[in-house]
């Protein structure tokens, strides 16, 4: 299988929805390299960027899945490191 690294960057415009994205996040745990959370009270927003190795399809699930969630903005960042892991 090969896997691919990424950077998920993730926009939360409503605190209600963070529950929601920690749920979607933990399902994906096993591919997760490491995650910030900044919240940015002034604004009222939080900010979230995390890390992945992972298979194309979970990494594309992964942001398709938080891109539906409402009140949510997401980008993924994809590197040219492609591996393959047993």
């Amino acid at each position: 299988m090969k896997t691919r690294v990424a950077v998920i960057a993730i926009i939360v415009h409503d605190k209600d929805s963070v529950e929601k994205v920690n749920a979607l996040l933990h399902e994906a745990s096993d591919y997760i390299i490491g995650r910030m959370g900044i919240p940015y009270s002034k604004k009222g927003i939080n900010l979230i960027s995390v890390a992945v190795d992972a298979p194309q399809n979970v990494i594309s699930a992964l942001s398709g899945s938080l891109g539906q969630l409402e009140e949510i903005n997401v980008k993924t960042a994809y590197s040219d490191v492609i591996t393959d892991q047993p």
